[in-house]
Formats: C-alpha cells, structure tokens, sequence
C-alpha cells in the first residue's frame, strides 16, 4: 500500500480477518484467518469483532522492523549509528533523509490504515451492539483511534483528520493543525476512559488505565515546548490533567511497579510472569504462533547488540541475538547512570559472554602466557567468560591497549590510563562494532539462530512513566517538591538491595533454557556483568538506598551529574528539564521514545550538539517528520494533482 488514498479504503479489510480463537492464553489474537470480510461484514458483531482483534494487531507495527527504531531512537543523546549504518540517514539527519525516506511513510500509511478501522469500529458498534460489550468494544475504537493520531501528530505534526469510515479511494486531503489534532486525540481518550473495563476480558486487551496513561501523555505532550504556538491558553489546564490522570493509574488501577528492574526483562518463555508483570499497562501481543506472525514478527530484538560472532571463541547463537548493530549507545548513555548505586545500568546493558565456540578459542603466546607452562593452551574453553565490555571512567590508571592483551577474554575498555573524559569521539578500544549494547529487548525463544521472528511481546506502556509524567507535570508548574515522591519511587526502585548481588544479570536471552531450539554445548549467555570490574569497588551486598533517592529539590537542581553546563541550563526550570530528560534516558532507555521527547521539549538540537558525534538536525526543519510523497503525490484539490507549490505548501517546513 503505497498511499493514504488506496490505503483508507485497504487496511480495513487487509486488517479484519474472520478468526477463530485457539485454546491458548492470548486467544483472541492467536487466530486462523478463514475468510477476508467486506464492509457488509461490519454490520455484524462478528465481522466487528475481528475488525477489533484486526485493530490490535495492529500494535505490532511499532516493534515490526526498520520504522521503530529509526523513527524514534536514531539522531538523538542516546543512540548512534553502530558498524551497520542502514538508514543511517535517520541518525545524521542527511540529505537522504527526504520525503521519500519509506519509514516515514509506513508510519504514515499503517495509522491511517488502523484509524479507519476504528473509525468503522466507533461509527458501527453502537447499531448492533448491546450492553458491557458495546462500552468495551466502542472504547477499544475511541483508543485506537486516539492512539495512532497521537502517533502521528507527535511525528508529522499536524495531518489530514478524517472521523468517518471510507469504503472507496477518496482524494482531496487537506491538513488539520497539530492543534486540532490533539484536541481530537484528547477527547478520543477522554471517550474510551470510561467505557473500558478496569480489568480486560483478556489477556492483552486495553483497559481504562491504558486510556488514562496515554491520556495523560497526550496533556503532557500538548502542554510541551514544540506546541508554544498555540498551547498557552490550555497549558496549565493540560499539565493539572496530566497529573489527575497519571495518579488515577497510580492510586487506582492496581498496576505496581515491578520489584526488580530485571524483572521487565526477564523474559524466560513465551507468555511467562514477565509478559503479565503488573507494572505493565499496554503491549503488543506477540506468541509463538507462526501462522499469524505476519511478515516481520517482533524485531527489535536485532538493531541493539554488538557484534560477537565473530571474536575468537565465539559464534552467533540463539540466546545471543542476531547482532545488527544498528543501535551503537553513546557516552551519554553511559553516563547519564550513577553506575555504582543505580542499577538500572547493569540491568539494561550485556557486558559479557561466555565462549560458546571452544575450537575457535585464542591460545596463549610467549609474549602473554602467565606461566610458560601455558604456552600453547586456550585462552579460555567453553563456557568461560569470552568477551567483557569494562565501563569505567576516566583516569582510570589499571588498563592499557598492552596490557588488556595479557588477559584471558576479548576485553573492551572503554577509558584507558591516561585519557581525558570524552563524550564526543572516540577513547578505549571500543568501536562501531563493539560497544556496549543495550540489552532490554533480547529474545531466546526465536526458533533459529537465523531467526529474526522474535516472539516476545513488546512494551507500549508501563507504570514507571506514568510516574515520570506526573512527575514533570509538577516540574513545569513549578511545584518542584510535588514532583519529588513520583521520582522517588522509580529511583528508590533502581537502588540495590540489601543482600543483592550486584553482579547478578539477566536478559530475555534466558529464554533459551526453555527453548528446544537453542541445545547446545556452549551459549554465549552469561548471568553475570562486570559492575565489580568496571567500578573498581569491593564486594558488598549494602544497599544504594541514599545513592539515588532525593531528599529535596536541591538534589535536583544541586546535582554535578546531569549535564547542566553542558546543556546550559541555567534556571531552576532549565535544570528540571534537563533532569526529566535525563531520568527518562536511565528508567525508559532506548524504548521507542527518544526522539519523540526531544522533540517535544525543543531539546533535539542541544541534546545532539552535546552528545552526538553525527546527529546535525536544524532547528528550523527536524522537530517534524517529512510528509510522505507518496501522500502528496495522489493527493488532489478540486479533483486536480497538487501543483509543485501546492505540494510545497502542504509539506512540514524545510522538507
């Protein structure tokens, strides 16, 4: 589908297969498709019913493939471009970036495709529905609806608004204005709060509290610098809503935070206790069904890792991911952690592995045998540490590119003696290929080594941002202090633990234990990190309780660790910013909203000024995404092709 025109009319039907449920847990997506619906369909409940289960799968676009992570996490603070530099015009902000970049248009395309279902949805369920099952399955089209315009607003900007169903090609688009759209993603989501249920029929289905986390999100993100124009008269309203509903997910919904950070991420089998953890508001459902995985299944796995495979003793394996190395983390990444107290850093970065290729293990020389007895023997064997990622600081004095040679595994220093801090540039032996990679998303249920299906469901809300947004709703009215708890129970929950092992880790590479497909001798897969190596500190089981919990605004606005100078924030409100920014990096690191928060905080330029070896976006044309081509080119006026001018006059400013 090439086009919004062809794709209005399409996606309602490409989406709405008639479907029979299985036995198994997500039932309602884990379907058969038996016959392809037309619109007489949807005049039934059981045409609308899959036009709905049709709707959630659509969930599933923002983990597909290339879109999700270039459209939200190349070009930012956090990320940069690794040793596989497909798409990289996302990162750099190139003139290859255009109009016709497809990512944009695949956004575009797949939300207008599912906003027309919901519409269809919204315009139909009252005729031929009755009683909880008509507030459910209305709500369900009020927060679809809402939910892709909000995607597309964040991105584009203001867009065509289109609230009734199309049942053939239409023409002669024009755009509403980013106000409009966001007075419409609103009252969409004020819409669905109250006719959801508190509790889903089942597994996956949205709830109210899902309603209310985006509704929220949506206030915040209105109430933003990027929407100054027009914002004013409705910001404090928007920040006070923002705050109302947040805490009524907080106080009411019965999600909790997880206990452990790693909990999020310890995916160990397909549809286990992480997958229903209770901090999780919304995800896109994903299973082992191959039958309906569609064409790309969950890939978000593969863009994050460095690559192994390839370092003696070493080959790719199931629980050690297919290594794109698209997502290369930068210093700030690093950084932005107290890496000694928060453990948010060692539960979201893989920084070591086990040699899973003993044959292909280095052996030691003369020049760096630790006895001469050792001349000639493996370095290490199957199952010993291979590879480790050191996290260290600068004027670190113990390693050098000498000495690193003497030790067993491929070790990867990131400051070696002698070199001054640096955020920008390069220092240590780490490069484009080997870095420390981001770790969150990893997937050892995938069925090959080859496999890119990744089958784990994928986050689209979680109760720690709920708290975050509350918590800068407060920081933009002022009311420093009022923000201080919601920040305090995401970072007191980032604290080691009395008795914790610090050097304990984890990633959904675990998932390999329970997986037929991954037997094997060896794995690449390590439960251990190197926070003892890298931080240089004696064993210890304290906790961090006082290393990361605020006492008072001062510690915020006080603090040496959040880039301040760097940033030249000079106000307290400045500072707060910065420091929202900040803690979003370290609780919601690399999940598919990085760039959609610079932008919204007009921060995108300073962010990658300061962090950014290649980011180079312009203030005045990178705060939006190019309208698609495609859109422009099949649009009409009065049943006429746009002119150039016309075309440029529809189109975001600098594209």
């Amino acid at each position: 589908m090439k086009n919004i025109s062809k794709l209005i009319y399409g996606a309602a039907l490409a989406s709405s297969l008639m479907v029979l449920p299985t036995s198994c847990k997500k039932s309602f997506l884990d379907e058969n498709q038996i016959t392809l619906l037309n619109t007489e369909d949807f005049k039934t409940t059981t045409g609308i019913d899959g036009l709905v289960i049709g709707m959630y799968q659509s969930l599933k676009f923002h983990f597909n493939y290339t879109w999700a992570y270039t459209t939200t996490n190349y070009g930012v603070d956090e990320f940069t471009a690794g040793g596989d530099r497909t798409e990289q015009m996302w990162n750099s902000y190139d003139g290859n970036l255009n109009s016709f970049s497809p990512d944009a248009a695949s956004v575009w395309d797949n939300m207008y495709g599912n906003i027309n279902s919901a519409n269809i949805v919204i315009e139909n369920v009252p005729l031929y529905y009755t009683g909880a099952a008509k507030d459910t399955r209305l709500g369900e089209g009020y927060f679809m609806r809402a939910f892709d315009y909000f995607k597309l607003v964040k991105q584009f900007g203001g867009v065509p608004l289109r609230l009734t169903q199309s049942t053939g090609i239409e023409y002669n688009f024009t755009r509403a204005t980013a106000k409009e759209i966001y007075a419409q993603v609103i009252s969409d989501f004020e819409k669905a709060y109250p006719l959801l249920p508190a509790t889903p029929g089942e597994t996956g289905r949205i709830t109210k509290w899902a309603a209310a986390h985006f509704l929220a999100k949506a206030y915040l993100y209105r109430a933003s610098e990027l929407n100054n124009d027009f914002n004013a008269d409705t910001k404090e309203a928007d920040l006070n809503n923002a705050i109302k509903y947040a805490d009524l997910v907080i106080n009411t919904s019965g999600h909790t935070l997880a206990t452990n950070f790693s909990d999020l991420w310890n995916f160990t089998t397909l549809d286990g206790a992480n997958e229903t953890n209770k901090e999780i508001i919304l995800s896109a459902q994903f299973s082992g069904n191959t039958a309906t995985q569609g064409r790309y299944g969950n890939q978000i796995h593969l863009y994050y890792p460095s690559v192994y495979q390839n370092l003696p003793g070493m080959q790719r394996d199931i629980p050690g991911d297919r290594e794109f190395q698209r997502m290369r983390s930068t210093d700030y990444a690093l950084d932005v952690y107290d890496r000694v107290n928060d453990s948010r850093f060692w539960k979201s970065f893989k920084t070591r592995y086990l040699c899973n290729r003993p044959a292909g293990a280095p052996v030691w020389t003369a020049a760096n045998a630790p006895t001469p007895a050792q001349v000639g023997q493996p370095r290490f064997t199957g199952g010993q540490e291979s590879i480790l990622y050191i996290v260290n600081n600068a004027g670190d004095t113990r390693y050098t590119s000498a000495n690193i040679a003497l030790r067993a595994p491929s070790m990867y220093v990131r400051y070696f003696a002698g070199q001054p801090e640096n955020l920008l540039g390069g220092h240590g032996n780490y490069g484009v290929s080997q870095y420390v990679a981001l770790s969150k998303f990893m997937d050892g249920s995938r069925n090959a080594v080859a496999s890119q299906f990744g089958q784990r469901d994928g986050i689209l809300g979680r109760l720690a941002e709920t708290y975050l947004i509350a918590a800068e709703a407060y920081g933009r009215l002022g009311q420093y202090s009022a923000a201080i708890p919601y920040l305090n129970k995401v970072r007191d929950r980032a604290a080691y633990k009395d008795g914790e092992d610090r050097a304990a880790y984890v990633d959904g590479g675990v998932a390999y234990k329970n997986n037929a497909s991954a037997a094997a001798a060896f794995v690449s897969y390590s439960d251990r990190n190197t926070y003892y190596e890298s931080n240089n500190i004696a064993t210890t089981t304290a906790n961090t309780l006082n290393g990361v919990h605020l006492n008072s605004e001062a510690d915020i606005f006080n603090s040496t660790r959040e880039f301040y100078s760097r940033l030249s924030a000079g106000s307290n409100a400045d500072k707060f910013l910065a420091f929202i920014l900040n803690e979003r990096s370290r609780e919601l690191m690399g999940e598919l909203m990085r760039w959609e928060d610079l932008a919204r905080t007009r921060t995108l330029i300073s962010r990658t000024t300061a962090f950014s070896d290649e980011a180079r976006p312009i203030a005045t044309k990178h705060y939006l995404r190019p309208v698609p081509q495609t859109f422009l080119d099949v649009n009409r006026k009065d049943n006429q092709p746009l002119t150039p001018a016309e075309k440029a006059a529809m189109q975001n400013p600098g594209w």
